[in-house]
């Protein structure tokens, strides 16, 4: 099938031998590849109840039909697991200039089995798997190990890297995957069950070029998107302000998580908003490859105790994390902690969440931690410690289910399936609830991205009539980006239309919205069996009570009970689904 190598090559750790299997074109015309792909070999190659930190467990690798090709938001890779976090279904992924070399090798998927008997270094190519010892770069942080890893592996052809840092390597159940020096895989713990394998990184490189169907009509259909996002103002936004702009944004219609979830907004957001990165430290905008949005934010603190300090970042959900739930209302200050964590290999939105919670542990006196809100330096100490596991860290470095049930403060603890939300208040964007109800990952905002029609007015964030039925549309088109793997911030430009067309000139397929949302649900489907076969029942589609039980003070909103029962009966009804969330056989 064209768009596809049709190959996928399986590695096993612990014998360090590796071979290649030939995937049929039925399972493509099923599936598409990325998430799809990824989803079906999960099934077929993860027994149920494994222990995500096990050997037992898979780690998979995996791109698109556009992958290396013309389309515009094509440059990611995404990685599938059984979630170290939340013991459920994992997906996780990355931009930046990594998911071409990974093409290059010529492989859709990559999957990792068993555990290495010492540090290692794989290195994968069109030509074969090399295990190269990696005991030296044991213990180092991600930016150095991703720099020590390019340079090892020897080649003309271009290369990159994928590493874990000090956090992986302990098996902190929220570790992330690194590349590009600031890029990660960033939620679910893929970090954790790499180091579980004693895999400090992965460089990828080769010569491979994927078929396409038809090159005129991808060609045709790319000047089309570079015409429009010349003129759109979403792109320009992106381009100018980043994800930062949502700081404000968030703040005005009081949904911006603030104080451990207590609050809506937060005094002196001003300090942390694009403008105040704009206005307080050197930003120049990065560009992922086949991206005209650069949304990314090349930032160097050009004043103070970080003076010279450049990261990649920071990303609003940080922002919303450090700023907003730890009450850090310097700029400057969540740089420097996005880059401790960037270094540490440590996923940023659980870190803020975890060190919020330890905050408000502090003040109940459930712990003897000194460390307070604002207090940056209590809080990059307890990044360092959780990274390492000491002390209170280990405690953390287990997940706030975990921490919750050891420090007896389930009751305040805010997560869904055992991961924390994004920076959106489902009491004030209700569909947000449904959407972090429902998701197979964990409390999650991008498998629906649903604040966007919420903000934009498309649906009042009040309604709950119709709402599932729209949430679902946006969730199936955004899991076929998933499968191309597409940059979610296309989401405006690609619509079902445009969506078909890729699809046709990668693979030559004809398919219709029916024929495209008949996929994505089956995609949907498969992930709900394999978290139902992991355990999850119906119960765990649900909010933290705080979201029922304590109104917001800035607006006095919840989301009720009677709410979330109403969306997700809604939700299972429009998926097929019966009452307890079951597809059918």
């Amino acid at each position: 099938m064209k768009g596809f190598f049709n190959k996928i090559i399986r590695v096993n750790l612990t014998e360090g031998s590796y071979h290649e299997e030939h995937i049929p074109d039925n399972l493509y015309k099923r599936y598409l590849g990325g998430k799809g792909l990824a989803t079906h070999l999960l099934l077929a190659h993860l027994s149920p109840n494994t222990d995500p930190l096990s050997p037992e467990n898979v780690l998979i690798f995996a791109i698109g039909p556009v992958t290396d090709s013309k389309i515009f938001g094509s440059c990611r890779y995404g990685v599938f697991t059984k979630s170290p976090l939340t013991g459920y279904y994992s997906e996780s992924y990355a931009g930046g200039k990594a998911a071409e070399p990974i093409s290059r090798t010529g492989y859709d998927a990559v999957i990792l089995h068993g555990a290495a008997p010492y540090p290692t270094l794989l290195e994968i190519s069109d030509t074969g798997v090399v295990f190269h010892d990696a005991g030296d770069m044991w213990g180092l942080d991600a930016y150095e190990a991703e720099e020590v890893a390019l340079d090892r592996v020897k080649t003309s052809q271009r290369k990159a890297a994928l590493v874990i840092g000090p956090a992986g390597e302990q098996m902190v159940r929220f570790a992330v995957i690194g590349n590009d020096r600031g890029r990660q895989a960033g939620r679910t713990g893929v970090g954790a069950v790499m180091g579980a394998k004693r895999l400090k990184g992965i460089v990828f490189h080769g010569s491979k070029s994927r078929q396409i169907a038809n090159p005129e009509l991808i060609d045709r259909f790319a000047q089309e998107i570079l015409k429009r996002g010349k003129g759109d103002r979403a792109a320009q936004a992106y381009k100018r302000y980043g994800t930062p702009q949502m700081v404000s944004i968030m703040n005005l219609v009081k949904a911006f998580p603030t104080r451990y979830w207590s609050q809506g907004s937060l005094d002196g957001w001003e300090r942390i908003s694009a403008d105040a990165l704009l206005g307080e430290c050197k930003v120049r905008s990065k560009a992922c490859p086949r991206c005209f949005m650069a949304c990314g934010k090349l930032s160097e603190v050009t004043e103070g105790r970080h003076k010279g300090l450049r990261i990649e970042g920071p990303e609003y959900e940080t922002i919303y994390a450090f700023g907003g739930l730890c009450l850090v209302t310097d700029i400057k200050e969540i740089i420097y902690l996005n880059d401790i964590c960037d270094r540490l290999g440590l996923d940023t939105i659980t870190a803020g969440n975890l060190t919020a919670f330890a905050i408000e542990a502090a003040r109940r006196g459930k712990i003897t931690e000194k460390i307070d809100y604002g207090d940056v330096e209590a809080i990059a100490s307890l990044l360092q410690r959780i990274a390492r596991r000491e002390g209170i860290g280990e405690v953390l470095a287990q997940g706030i289910v975990h921490a919750a049930k050891t420090w007896g403060l389930e009751d305040i603890a805010i997560h869904v399936k055992g991961m924390e939300p994004a920076g959106y208040d489902p009491r004030v964007l209700k569909g947000m609830g449904l959407a972090y109800a429902t998701s197979s990952r964990g409390a999650c905002h991008l498998r629906t991205t649903f604040y966007k029609p919420e903000l934009a007015g498309i649906i009042d964030p009040e309604q709950i009539e119709g709402k599932a039925e729209l949430l679902i549309e946006y969730e199936d088109r955004l899991i076929i980006f998933d499968s191309l793997i597409l940059c979610r911030f296309y989401r405006d430009m690609y619509g079902w239309e445009q969506l078909a067309s890729i699809v046709e000139g990668a693979t030559g397929v004809r398919l219709d919205k029916d024929g495209l949302r008949k996929i994505a649900s089956q995609i949907i489907d498969d992930t709900r069996r394999f978290n139902l076969r992991e355990g999850l029942t119906k119960a765990e589609d649900a909010l933290p009570v705080r979201f029922h039980r304590d109104p917001l003070p800035e607006t006095g909103k919840v989301i009720t009970e009677e709410q979330m029962e109403r969306l997700l009966a809604d939700y299972y009804r429009c998926r097929g689904w019966n009452p307890k969330g079951i597809p059918p056989a």
